[in-house]
């Protein structure tokens, strides 16, 4: 399954140009995998699982920013009423918390966890479970996560 969403971000920590707030277009490629494929001769329906994991990215993550949870603009951004999805927040959910900054090697890991929980709920994909994550924050930049 592949997606892709428009979302900025900044990496203080790291200094540099990525301390700036800058956005990309990003990709998500997710690969699923199962010992044995369903009557149906799939792994999982892909209509319902890419319904599924778009909605959640496109709900939280799109035309939004992605902060870490000690981020001065933090606050700011709230306050302006932006969209923002905050990493190492734990009212975000367990997907997020120990995530402290929005790398895309987070995000990849985001991405596969909020994946897997798809997955799990998705009647057509007994058995199913995600192989390899990979997202892509530029043309040049890519993370791989492999559960």
């Amino acid at each position: 399954m592949r997606h892709n969403f428009e979302t900025a971000h900044r990496l203080p920590h790291l200094g540099g140009k990525c301390a700036s707030l800058h956005g990309h277009s990003w990709w998500v490629e997710v690969t699923a995998a199962c010992q044995e494929l369903a009557s149906t001769g799939t792994v999982v329906e892909f209509g319902e699982f890419k319904k599924q994991l778009r909605e959640w990215i496109d709900l939280r993550l799109d035309h939004g920013t992605m902060l870490g949870y000690q981020d001065p603009l933090r606050d700011a951004l709230t306050a302006d009423g932006s969209k923002l999805f905050i990493f190492g927040e734990a009212e975000a959910g367990p997907a997020v918390a120990d995530l402290e900054w929005p790398t895309v090697e987070n995000v990849a890991v985001l991405l596969g966890r909020i994946a897997g929980k798809v997955i799990e709920g998705t009647e057509s994909a007994q058995g199913a479970r995600i192989t390899r994550v990979v997202v892509k924050e530029t043309h040049v930049n890519a993370a791989e996560w492999c559960p």
